[in-house]
């Protein structure tokens, strides 16, 4: 009797700790998930916070976007080439940031 007992404790704890792990690694990959969309938040705040610095946002419209590579998208309108350029110099220019893509549009009133 007391064998069964201790066979079933065992095969039980055995599936117990398999879950444990299986959760264990789950998490592990939930914060590497969190990690990175902090990380695309800053550099998508960063260009943002230049971007006004710079005041091309009262020359149009900039939206921007950061993927988890690394990877800046620019789009929206400005209302001239030099704005959209400077735009896409300064994203090029932050920390972090690998690649550039940029759908500005220079829209003339």
């Amino acid at each position: 009797m007391k064998t069964y007992l201790a066979t079933g404790c065992a095969i039980f704890a055995a599936f117990l700790g398999g879950s444990v792990v299986a959760t264990a690694q789950d998490s592990h990959s939930d914060t590497a998930h969190a990690e990175t969309y902090v990380k695309d938040s800053a550099i998508t705040t960063k260009i943002k916070t230049r971007l006004a610095a710079e005041h091309l946002t009262s020359l149009g419209d900039i939206h921007v976007n950061t993927d988890k590579d690394g990877v800046v998208w620019l789009s929206g309108s400005v209302k001239t080439r030099r704005a959209a350029d400077k735009a896409v110099s300064i994203a090029r220019s932050t920390a972090h940031v690998k690649r550039v893509h940029s759908e500005i549009k220079v829209v003339r009133d």
